[in-house]
């Protein structure tokens, strides 16, 4: 069947990515990046392109979700502006290394980053198992924190979500703002690498599964909010570390050939 010129049947499996991806990083902070690059590069498109497409997505995505997590009062907007000012520079020095210098991606440091973050992970996780509450604390290392995210989400085409979330969180800030907040700022971010990425590689034209993503995207983002303000902080620890684990894992795995 189709709609508007595109095959709707075949459009599917995109938008169930598109919609379980955004779904979990509304949720919890991360991961629609590291899905939506992966099924891209599995459908053979060159990675700086595939980074491209992720972002100009996540500008809409983001654009969502950040509103729906303004709406459900899940914003620290002192913590926001000082996120999204430091990812949206790194995020532009990483998008012009990765389309003037033709870097394929950032190997050149994933495995120390995904090693680093699994350790992240796994200590989120037994914060969130142990029994006592995790303490609140104020958050002080915040704009190296962004700059990081920022490279490496548009050099790999995800890693904002991992890196700022799991940060924010060892540093004591309460997961509910941490989640919203990181991702309000990360539709900042979008706009600056995507900005960067259409000035550098030209405006081309979206292929079907671009837009499946960014429909099923689109479409979960309000939902994902709505569970980051009603999760309790400890489950939401559990699940962040948990997934934070999973992910940089399937990522080591992967870079060392095994997937």
């Amino acid at each position: 069947m189709e709609v508007f010129g595109f095959d709707l049947t075949a459009m599917l499996p995109f938008i169930a990515i598109g919609f379980v991806a955004q779904l979990v990083d509304g949720a919890l902070g991360m991961a629609f990046g590291v899905i939506a690059n992966t099924a891209l590069l599995w459908l053979g498109t060159p990675p700086a392109l595939a980074t491209s497409y992720v972002h100009v997505i996540k500008v809409f995505t983001g654009g969502v979700s950040g509103i729906s997590h303004i709406v459900q009062n899940n914003v620290d907007w002192r913590l926001f502006f000082r996120l999204a000012i430091s990812g949206a520079i790194g995020g532009v020095c990483g998008a012009w290394l990765l389309s003037y210098l033709h870097l394929n991606d950032s190997n050149f440091a994933r495995p120390f980053v995904l090693t680093y973050l699994t350790l992240i992970g796994l200590f989120i996780f037994w914060r969130g198992i142990g029994h006592k509450i995790p303490i609140e604390r104020k958050v002080k290392v915040v704009e190296p924190v962004g700059l990081v995210g920022g490279f490496l989400d548009a050099t790999g085409g995800g890693g904002w979500g991992p890196v700022t979330t799991s940060n924010l969180l060892i540093q004591g800030n309460s997961p509910r703002m941490t989640v919203g907040t990181v991702n309000s700022a990360e539709f900042v971010v979008a706009v600056a690498v995507s900005v960067t990425y259409l000035l550098s590689l030209g405006i081309k034209d979206f292929p079907m599964a671009v837009i499946g993503l960014l429909i099923g995207g689109v479409a979960a983002a309000p939902l994902g909010s709505w569970i980051t303000k009603h999760v309790p902080a400890r489950p939401m620890m559990i699940a962040v570390g948990a997934l934070l684990t999973v992910i940089s894992l399937f990522g080591i795995a992967k870079h060392l050939g095994y997937v």
